[in-house]
């Protein structure tokens, strides 16, 4: 496979995408199945239903030690939390690898919009909750 090759970036780039997704479909499915074993056949039906009183309806972890102890434990909640988290990353590890396949073609105008694309990606995502008033 040839990085100047179109076609093959798209390959790469299309499964790259598509194999996030599976990844993430897997692990959340993996935490739902472990929190339907854990609450029992009449206890799914109280996450299942939309109860104002009750939102969120499981403990989330919230921070990145608390996540990595839930998973540790197999939490459902844990699990299913790093299926989204997966989710999220599959767009971001795309345009990463866009930036090394542009690089490797040598077409540094590409390179450079894609780093900004990134950039402002991993700004959005890991700054911006910080700001105070942002999220207010």
């Amino acid at each position: 496979m040839s990085t100047k090759d179109p076609e093959s970036m798209s390959t790469v780039i299309g499964n790259v995408l598509r194999y996030g997704v599976f990844l993430s479909a897997a692990v959340t499915l993996l935490g739902t199945v472990l929190l339907a074993v854990q609450t029992g056949a009449s206890g799914i039906g109280q996450f299942l239903t939309y109860n104002s009183a009750q939102v969120p309806h499981g403990t989330f972890p919230v921070s990145l030690s608390s996540l990595a102890s839930g998973l540790a434990r197999a939490q459902p909640y844990a699990i299913i939390e790093l299926g989204v988290i997966l989710l999220i990353a599959t767009p971001v590890s795309r345009v990463s690898m866009s930036v090394f396949l542009f690089a490797a073609e040598g077409n540094r105008k590409y390179v450079a919009i894609t780093a900004i694309v990134l950039a402002l990606l991993l700004f959005s995502m890991l700054v911006t909750p910080f700001i105070p008033g942002f999220n207010a």
